[in-house]
């Protein structure tokens, strides 16, 4: 029998390395903006520890962690790069934050509603929710 909170965990470390790995690319893509690209690093950062703890936690449940990305997050990159060679690389960038985040905090939202889930893992997902919510509130003031 599968642990409903290995496959909820494992679910949400994809979205979140397609996050991470989306934070790098809007570091590339920013404009000469130190503060922005070190704002943008934090945030990546801050994904990193995300996936880590959430890794960690799916091992204390006797499981293997994900450890690479979605195929929709790889698509998402890509759409990203080839909006930003039709305009402002920074203003597609931050769009594609603001949609992945949205998408994110919803993946979670779904997650929780499962009620086998739990203190741990809930509690590791409502972490992720806030984090993302934050992005997409970060994203929305600066478009």
């Amino acid at each position: 029998m599968q642990n409903p909170n290995i496959d909820a965990l494992n679910d949400v470390i994809k979205t979140l390395i397609d996050s991470q790995q989306g934070y790098q690319k809007v570091c590339e893509m920013s404009d000469d903006s130190y503060a922005l690209r070190s704002k943008f690093q934090s945030l990546a950062n801050e994904r990193t520890a995300l996936i880590n703890d959430f890794q960690t936690q799916v091992r204390a449940y006797g499981g293997e962690p994900q450890t690479s990305g979605g195929v929709a997050g790889s698509m998402h990159r890509a759409w990203a790069d080839f909006t930003s060679m039709f305009r402002d690389d920074e203003k597609a960038a931050l769009e594609a934050v603001d949609t992945g985040e949205e998408h994110l905090a919803k993946e979670i939202d779904d997650k929780l509603e499962n009620t086998e889930l739990d203190a741990q893992a809930r509690e590791l997902l409502r972490r992720a929710k806030s984090s993302a919510c934050y992005g997409e509130n970060f994203a929305d003031q600066l478009s």
